[in-house]
């Protein structure tokens, strides 16, 4: 019996949100066992039961599953990462057995070629997730002109200039934001993502580099205004208003439902397997995913060193899970150093690593710079946020506050 559907099967008793997520139909699999199986595990479903492996051993005629042992068999093999992997390669297979099967029974009844070519395409088309018939798209859009718009389009970066320029994060779009080291990535990525979070969207980080602990300890002091190097050892630096602010700081940050995966090298599948999960824990918010940084992706080929082709991988997958999602994807970049060597230091597209394919795939792409980051007796204290790609609208540069000293951002005032 395939050990796809044994993966398939198994990691729906692991994650039973996968029952209502999966494309697949019990027919669709080869084995009759298996078949019978996943109409059981439907039918608990629907009656609001677990289908985990404890009650499927209730199941009155377990025997003709193969019993206890079959079932903890297929529970060894579930994958949750590689899950859309599995669905693929099932339905590739029923597609295959469904073809010969036409192919026979045309063979049989001697049809005409229009006839075979026409079942052929039927099959060929069932990618099941794409399709919306016209009628449903013109009654989702009939009321339009006497009703208001739901704000909740796209989710706000929290910076009102930008905001009017890019439109908020949109979904399905991917936003690159890159900059030297220590300009300010992370806080930049932070203040968004505490926003969006504010704002009622789920925003999930993906901290390849910087440990869940540091992030944590960023987000209370930039939110409650405190020196970060008082964050090392708050009882002794912290002064008596600032721990009489402190509850309150993280009271604010406990509503935005942040959550933080601070694995290094994960994978875009890993990361789809996790926002697939959270998405089913919180049904009624839409996802921002932040990304902490690009080249820290890892790939899932090895292209032998080529780090060109890794990039082109990664920013093609990304720009696929924002679609497959509809959510926002904000990944951050390095950039190279050419930019110290010019004497207008304000960065450019090909500072970016390995840029062409970022710059292509990216609907938006922002680069940081301060004034104060390269000249040190600066009293300016602004960061520049450029849009220097825009699919929607138009580019510019938005200047903003930024404390480099508590990671705090705020708007400039008129």
């Amino acid at each position: 019996m395939s050990i796809a559907e044994k993966a398939f099967l198994g990691s729906l008793m692991k994650a039973e949100y996968l029952l209502q997520d999966t494309v697949i139909q019990p027919e669709q699999l080869e084995s009759t066992r298996h078949k019978e199986l996943m109409r059981r595990m439907l039918e608990l479903n629907q009656a609001g039961k677990n289908i985990d492996l404890i009650t499927l051993t209730t199941l009155p005629d377990l025997d003709s599953f193969g019993g206890m042992s079959y079932l903890s068999e297929l529970l060894s093999y579930a994958d949750l990462v590689k899950f859309e992997g599995i669905e693929k390669l099932i339905l590739n297979l029923w597609k295959e057995r469904e073809k010969r099967n036409i192919l026979t029974v045309a063979a049989m009844n001697d049809w005409e070629i229009a006839k075979v070519i026409g079942e052929l395409d039927k099959i060929n088309q069932m990618k099941m997730e794409d399709h919306t018939s016209l009628q449903l798209a013109l009654s989702n859009i009939y009321e339009a002109p006497w009703e208001d718009q739901a704000t909740l389009k796209s989710a706000t970066t929290g910076i009102k200039k930008l905001d009017e320029v890019t439109g908020g994060f949109q979904g399905g779009e991917v936003t690159i934001l890159a900059a030297r080291p220590s300009m300010g990535k992370t806080d930049v990525m932070l203040h968004f993502a505490k926003m969006s979070g504010w704002a009622g969207y789920l925003p999930l980080v993906f901290s390849l580099e910087m440990p869940e602990k540091l992030i944590t300890s960023r987000l209370i002091a930039s939110t409650g205004g405190f020196n970060r190097a008082k964050m090392r050892e708050p009882k002794r630096m912290l002064n008596q208003s600032q721990k009489n602010k402190w509850s309150d700081v993280i009271g604010d940050l406990n509503e935005t439902h942040m959550q933080i995966f601070d694995g290094s090298g994960q994978t875009i599948a890993e990361m789809r397997a996790k926002t697939r999960k959270l998405m089913n824990q919180f049904p009624y918010k839409k996802p921002v995913l932040f990304i902490d940084y690009l080249t820290l992706i890892h790939s899932s080929q090895f292209y032998g060193g080529n780090s060109h082709q890794q990039v082109t991988e990664i920013s093609k997958s990304l720009k696929t899970m924002a679609k497959d999602f509809d959510c926002p994807v904000i990944c951050l970049a390095q950039l190279n150093r050419s930019v110290e060597s010019r004497a207008n230091k304000r960065p450019m597209m090909s500072d970016i690593r390995e840029s062409g394919s970022v710059e292509q795939d990216a609907d938006v792409i922002l680069f940081l710079y301060r004034e104060a980051y390269y000249n040190k007796d600066s009293q300016d204290h602004s960061l520049e946020i450029i849009v220097s790609k825009n699919r929607n609208g138009p580019v510019g540069t938005i200047s903003v506050n930024y404390n480099e000293h508590t990671g705090k951002i705020e708007e400039k005032k008129e």
